[in-house]
């Protein structure tokens, strides 16, 4: 009897959570089959299938437990952002550049500003204006990826920037979630509390990333051989749970700690296999959250404001597509370039669904403010393809509408782009000095705090409690207030600055900053522990034992620093490793090629054309009439009738003749004779031993290039110019015959 009464709750109560989800499901499968179908972006298929599911559609089964797919909502946001971050990954911002960074700020605090604006001019009341700006500013790139791949139009070069302008618009629509939570709860726009607010993402992210990159990639290694599909997906999603309950537990939004956690993941050499593991989670969970976005449309709310989703619609399109092309211009873009990677970001999406739905969970939004943007994001969705179609020809029409010295102003300014952007050599050392004390800095707050929440309590009623508690820190801690405060940074640069007097007062002045600001750190660390006089007794020993093994210090320091790094850079040295296990210079030989008049390439540097990178080929030579330019650097542009001539395998010269053949180049078959040669030398002369190989001066004395190494076995192609050289080295040079004779007999 208890049994049955029991099994009738239980299925009273799963009933509907399981009628609901089976709802949800079939209507969204049906949807999508449709929108595949007719083409059209599956997220506007999600939203239909939830319209259609909700409580506002009379004609169709509606869901019943609304608080379930609430809940289930919220987990798909958070399985979103982490496959997000999978894709993400904190170096490809880094690589993105000044173009796509300077294209996405101007775009977002344009539609920022313009979005409040329009809300206050329609009567909207301030939080609501402000979550317009914000949501109304950041593109959608599921549907921008999609229009690309359908237009064939993803490996132009404004496809580029575009791309690269998502991914800063990702972590800028991170940070402003971050402010707008802040905002909401003080309900006030404190300048104060902002500024804390993004002091305390700053310091959080910095702590996250750098210890999540230090452990996590560790835990994958090791444990690589135990882990079957099933426990690597179990482990990846435990991890991704436990940095969303970090998160919330100092204030910030789940959804920030699963894109965290997702980038961390990213730089692992597993990220790929994670991602495809992943998958199906975030879509079923992607789907329930879209399917939710699109329950809450109400077309009473969208007629009462069908002139506000206009007005919005055709500030989104014309707003996004102006201020993107304004900042790719003010980048260096080229007029056409600029064009149409601003027509491209004419619309809103995901982020914009997220960043609503925080306004609804915090309750300082309307209800109007949903839909409507739900309406618009529809809207531009179905326009995207046809903006990204009109931008070469709106380029054109501007280039012949706009007055001339306006074009010509914008070309020469794109021309001088590349001056514009070079860095002094006192900006390379100073960079260098803050990246050092900013990091350092809150590395050693982050242990600070770590061991006075967990070590002190744990010895405080001991009677040297204090001492033990604050040794133990100062021994976690030495390393990394030895780098803050004594390793050499930027040394070639600090170099050359201190030759020139007038700028040896500001190089010593930092000098003194980071070595008080370590003093600073190890005094406040020991006021926390002691009493001000033994604090003073105990920091002249600290001190005493810092000069005193400065070596131990630096090993240590460097110990962790390679573990770091090699954590860091291990995903990327997989690919590469895997990508050129078949490209060695050992099976190389020399091909030329003659550039025609017609050449697309015509003009452009070698370091735009990024030969080396796509194919694995190196330039030996260009000849130019009678100039022979051996070994070309990076800046060297070519032009008509120039000869080239390449040294690679007959994979990479295959590869490249194909290349040139698209870009309406005519390669030659036969190789040409030539003073320019690949050859072997193994390393003998001890002047080399110990050196780089921008120290050696290979490069100087050959006239030439090394273009691999061979070591113990191992083959390392274009190996990087700080490698350092070790006997019985073999390496492999392009350059002047008898100038490497001559070496080699040397």
């Amino acid at each position: 009897m208890l049994l049955t009464v029991a099994a009738q709750a239980t299925t009273s109560h799963l009933q509907p959570l399981i009628s609901d989800l089976g709802l949800i499901l079939m209507t969204a499968g049906i949807a999508v089959l449709i929108f595949r179908k007719l083409k059209q972006p599956l997220v506007l298929g999600y939203l239909i299938a939830g319209f259609l599911a909700g409580n506002h559609f009379d004609f169709f089964p509606s869901v019943k437990d609304t608080h379930s797919v609430e809940v289930w909502a919220e987990i798909g946001v958070i399985f979103l952002l982490f496959s997000l971050g999978l894709e993400f990954s904190f170096k490809k911002l880094v690589k993105v550049g000044g173009t796509a960074s300077v294209t996405a700020i101007t775009q977002i605090v344009t539609m920022v500003v313009l979005g409040f604006c329009v809300g206050q001019l329609m009567g909207w009341h301030k939080m609501d204006s402000l979550f317009l700006g914000v949501i109304i500013s950041v593109s959608s790139t599921t549907i921008i990826l999609k229009a690309f791949d359908e237009l064939g139009v993803k490996t132009q070069k404004f496809a580029g920037n575009v791309i690269g302008a998502l991914i800063v618009q990702d972590i800028m629509a991170i940070l402003m979630m971050v402010l707008l939570s802040t905002v909401a709860v003080s309900q006030q726009f404190s300048g104060s509390e902002l500024v804390m607010s993004v002091l305390k993402l700053v310091f959080f992210l910095t702590i996250w990333f750098i210890g999540g990159i230090f452990f996590i990639p560790t835990l994958l290694k090791k444990a690589k051989d135990l882990l079957t599909d099933e426990m690597l997906l179990i482990l990846a999603i435990a991890l991704c749970l436990v940095m969303v309950i970090l998160a919330a537990n100092v204030g910030f939004s789940p959804a920030l700690g699963a894109f965290i956690m997702g980038s961390i993941i990213a730089e692992t050499t597993q990220a790929e296999h994670i991602e495809h593991l992943v998958k199906p989670v975030k879509d079923l969970f992607g789907a329930v959250f879209f399917v939710s976005v699109g329950m809450l449309i109400n077309p009473d709310a969208l007629i009462e404001h069908a002139i506000p989703v206009a007005i919005l619609t055709l500030v989104v399109i014309f707003g996004q597509s102006i201020s993107a092309s304004v900042g790719s211009l003010l980048s260096g873009q080229p007029l056409k370039q600029s064009v149409q990677a601003g027509m491209s970001l004419s619309q809103i999406g995901e982020f914009s669904f997220i960043i609503a739905t925080l306004g609804m969970s915090l309750n300082v939004t309307s209800d109007f403010l949903y839909p409507t943007i739900v309406a618009v994001s529809a809207i531009t969705a179905f326009t995207t393809p046809y903006m990204v179609k009109l931008g070469a020809p709106t380029a054109v029409f501007l280039e012949k509408k706009l007055p001339r010295k306006w074009v010509r102003a914008i070309a020469n300014y794109s021309a001088n782009t590349e001056a514009i952007k070079t860095v002094s050599t006192w900006q390379v050392a100073l960079r260098a000095y803050l990246f050092q004390i900013v990091i350092h800095s809150i590395i050693i707050m982050a242990i600070v705090l770590l061991s006075s929440k967990y070590i002190l309590p744990l010895v405080e009623g001991s009677k040297f409690g204090h001492g033990i508690a604050a040794l133990i820190t100062l021994v976690l801690l030495s390393p990394f207030l030895w780098a803050l405060s004594l390793r050499r940074i930027a040394v070639n640069e600090v170099s050359e600055l201190f030759e020139n007097r007038k700028h040896r007062g500001p190089i010593v002045l930092l000098i003194f900053f980071r070595m008080a600001l370590g003093l600073f750190f190890i005094g406040f660390i020991l006021n926390n522990f002691f009493s001000p006089g033994i604090a003073f007794i105990a920091l002249i020993i600290a001190l005493t034992a810092y000069f005193l093994f400065p070596k131990q210090l630096h090993a240590r320091y460097h110990r962790i620093e390679r573990h770091f790094l090699s954590n860091l850079n291990d995903r990327e040295i997989a690919k590469e490793q895997k990508t050129r296990k078949d490209l060695t210079p050992w099976d190389g030989h020399m091909a030329t090629f003659d550039i025609v008049a017609e050449s697309n390439l015509i003009g452009k540097t070698l370091e735009e054309l990024r030969m080396r990178e796509k194919i694995g080929i190196n330039i030996a030579f260009i000849k130019r009439g009678e100039i022979m330019i051996n070994v070309p650097s990076r800046n060297e542009r070519l032009f008509p009738g120039d000869e080239i001539c390449v040294i690679g395998t007959d994979f990479q010269v295959k590869k490249f003749k194909k290349y040139l053949d698209q870009n309406e180049i005519e390669p030659e078959e036969n190789v040409t004779e030539s003073d320019i040669v690949l050859q072997h030398l193994e390393l003998k002369n001890e002047s080399f031993i110990g050196k780089s190989i921008r120290e050696s001066q290979i490069r100087e004395k050959t006239n030439g290039l090394v273009v691999g190494i061979e070591r113990e076995g191992r083959r390392m192609l274009n190996p990087d110019s700080h490698l350092i050289l070790e006997q019985g080295d073999i390496l492999w040079v392009v350059g002047d015959k008898k100038l490497l004779t001559s070496l080699s007999r040397s």
